[in-house]
Order: structure tokens, then C-alpha cells, then sequence
């Protein structure tokens, strides 16, 4: 079976082009997690993304399964943009780390539409604890992988404020996208304020 990471690495590379930093966080039980940090360029000169590189070696098992299955399932890593210079945004490196081994971790399978929370602001004075993951396929393409492996989606991580993320509980993902979209919410501002619920 080939190593999938070398793989997802290089697709990072040609979407995002070259990191700038990398950090690499071991928890206890799981593979190791690297975060790497892709400096602003290009249209976008404001905006840092920040990508997962780990979570996707092992697939994601269903946590009902008695075995979690090797080979198939589904795979995924974590990516989240940001404007920079407004905020000390490089403190995302480990819950975003925390939020690529929640799979291992948990057992949790992480597909668009979920909530994720890390019980904590995302970076020092971060109005967000929680992200809503969105929608793979507009920044980095799907890594198709030999059969039967699954592909490896790059989830967009967007984050939500604490009262955001309990009206997304209550009303879903897509209403609250919906709502984000309709007041014109720049999900890239590292120090924006909830949008409005009422």
C-alpha cells in the first residue's frame, strides 16, 4: 500500500504552493499531526491558509464498526484561510492539530456539515472555539488514491462563534451558511463578531 501523505502533501504544494513553517504535534495513541502554513500570495495577498498533513494516513472509521476497516473509509485533511497580520493566527497550529486526530482520537468521521469544537478560543483572543467544516473540491481538489482507497477531500474549515455554532445546532449548517452569506460575513476576518441571529 503506498504512503498516502507524500501523495497529499504534493497536492498541497501545487495548490497552495511552497509552506513557509511547519509544526508537528504527537498526541498520546495517535499518528503524528503536521499543520503547515502557506504565506499569502498571488489574487489573495492577504490571506494565510493553514493545512493539515497526518489525518488523512489512516482512514476515518465509523465508530459503530465492532473493527475499524485499514484500507477503506473516508479520508480527509483539515484546511483553514485567514486574513493576516490582524491577529496572532499561528496559535492554530495545535487545535487544528486536535481537530485532525479527533478522528484517531474519538472515532469520529469529520464530512461537511459538522461542527467541531475545540473548547477554546482557535487563537489568543479568537472570538471562535468551533469551526463548521464546508464543502471540499474549491481550493485544493480531491487526491484520487489507487483502489480501493478512498480520495482524500481537503475539508475548508470556517469559524464559528459560540452562539453561531448553538444556532447552527438548532437550524443546520446550510441556514447558517445561508445567513453568513445573505449579511455579507467575511469568514476570513480573524476578529470578526457573530452575525446576526435574531
Amino acid at each position: 500500500m503506498a504512503d498516502v501523505l507524500p501523495l497529499v502533501e504534493a497536492r498541497l504544494h501545487s495548490a497552495l504552493g511552497e509552506p513557509d513553517a511547519r509544526a508537528a504535534v504527537t498526541f498520546l495513541g495517535t499518528d503524528r499531526i503536521e499543520v503547515l502554513r502557506f504565506p499569502a500570495a498571488g489574487q489573495e495577498g492577504d490571506v494565510v491558509r493553514y493545512a493539515t498533513l497526518g489525518m488523512s494516513a489512516q482512514p476515518m472509521a465509523d465508530p459503530t464498526a465492532v473493527l475499524a476497516d485499514p484500507v477503506k473509509g473516508p479520508r480527509a485533511e483539515l484546511v483553514l484561510s485567514v486574513r493576516a497580520g490582524v491577529a496572532d493566527t499561528d496559535k492554530v497550529l495545535r487545535p487544528l492539530a486536535v481537530l485532525a486526530a479527533s478522528p484517531q482520537v474519538e472515532g469520529v468521521i469529520v464530512a461537511p456539515g459538522a461542527s467541531l469544537d475545540v473548547g477554546e478560543p482557535l487563537w489568543p483572543g479568537a472570538a471562535f472555539t468551533s469551526v463548521l467544516v464546508a464543502e471540499p473540491g474549491g481550493l485544493v481538489e480531491d487526491l484520487e488514491l489507487d483502489a480501493p482507497l478512498d480520495p482524500v477531500r481537503f475539508l475548508p474549515l470556517l469559524p464559528m462563534t459560540p452562539n453561531e455554532a448553538a444556532w447552527k445546532r438548532v437550524h443546520g449548517a446550510p441556514a447558517l451558511q445561508e445567513r453568513w452569506l445573505n449579511h455579507g460575513t467575511d469568514l476570513r476576518d480573524p476578529s470578526r463578531r457573530s452575525v446576526p441571529l435574531d
